[in-house]
């Protein structure tokens, strides 16, 4: 059926040709003019109009005597549109998730070249101060000559890190630098109403013997961060916790969880103190009561501001049923 609808048309075609370009050479020569045309051109119009005659005629046969045709040309075809519309709002989310990707390439890529930075200064040499470490901390009070305290905390720390690096250059009189914008900045600050706690941060790993140390000071509010009596964090126990692998494992997660705790309130201490065998007394406490549900509590037993240590105890009680 297909080869002769296609032996058809090309029959159609040439029977229809000669006729448009007879018709196109008789009104030349009759030298009509339509719209005020030049006859050249008229006839070159009905030429064209001849030619989409035949393509209107070949197209109307396909659509009458070809189901295939029709099927594609009606059904498909929107189909595919339709499909290919969707293809495209369905790749809207994954070219963001590419860019997401590519984002995070990129900062890894960073991440690695300065990891490769730090290895290439591992194999030249000792590293004694590392990238972000805090180097020396101070409090300075609004009410006192904020230049003059920090000159005297700059020349102490100054004494400071030299005993750690010391440096090549003994001549140096100060190995310290930092940015006199840093310093406008901490001054606008620390005038102020208020206390404050200054941090002297590297801004680059240090090899022994380097000449400078390149600092990034850091200004925050000496606040409080608990006070005694506080309870941080607590947890309550269960009689499946009733043993002692359970009680130091859920110890840990408490003491980890008040760590995190203590620094998300602005806590720069490291390390959390307990006091007492808090041990024993658990154990003793679990020894006298069974069978019941029990709670654990880490209490400040000091009221600690922003670089104070934390010193805590742990406590264990009933829980009311």
């Amino acid at each position: 059926m297909a080869w002769i609808l296609i032996v058809f048309l090309i029959l159609l075609g040439g029977l229809i040709a000669p006729f448009g370009d007879i018709l196109g050479t008789k009104i030349g020569k009759a030298r009509l003019s339509i719209l005020r045309l030049r006859p050249k051109k008229t006839a070159t119009i009905i030429t064209i109009i001849t030619g989409g005659f035949i393509s209107s005629i070949s197209i109307g046969l396909l659509i009458l005597v070809s189901e295939e045709f029709r099927q594609r040309l009606f059904v498909d075809i929107p189909f595919l549109q339709k499909t290919l519309d969707e293809s495209k709002k369905a790749l809207i989310p994954l070219q963001e998730e590419r860019t997401e990707l590519e984002e995070k390439i990129i900062q890894k890529e960073k991440e690695l070249n300065q990891l490769k930075n730090n290895i290439k200064e591992f194999r030249r040499g000792n590293i004694v101060i590392k990238r972000g470490q805090t180097l020396f901390i101070a409090e300075i009070n609004s009410s006192s000559n904020i230049k003059l305290d920090l000159t005297k905390i700059y020349n102490q720390a100054d004494k400071f890190v030299r005993k750690i690096v010391i440096p090549n250059n003994k001549e140096a009189k100060n190995i310290l630098l930092w940015r006199p914008t840093d310093i406008t900045k901490i001054e606008n600050i620390a005038a102020q109403d208020g206390n404050w706690v200054l941090l002297i941060k590297s801004a680059t790993n240090v090899l022994k013997g380097d000449k400078y140390v390149f600092v990034s000071p850091d200004l925050l509010e000496n606040k409080f961060i608990v006070k005694k009596g506080d309870v941080i964090t607590s947890s309550i126990l269960g009689e499946r916790d009733l043993n002692l692998k359970s009680i130091n494992l859920k110890i840990k997660s408490l003491l980890r969880k008040t760590r995190d705790e203590i620094k998300s309130k602005g806590s720069q201490v490291s390390e959390i103190n307990t006091n007492g065998n808090f041990v024993k007394k658990i154990r003793d406490f679990l020894q006298e009561n069974q069978n019941i549900k029990f709670k654990l509590e880490v209490i400040s037993l000091r009221d600690s501001k922003t670089i104070e240590p934390i010193v805590v105890e742990i406590n264990i009680s009933k829980v009311k049923s």
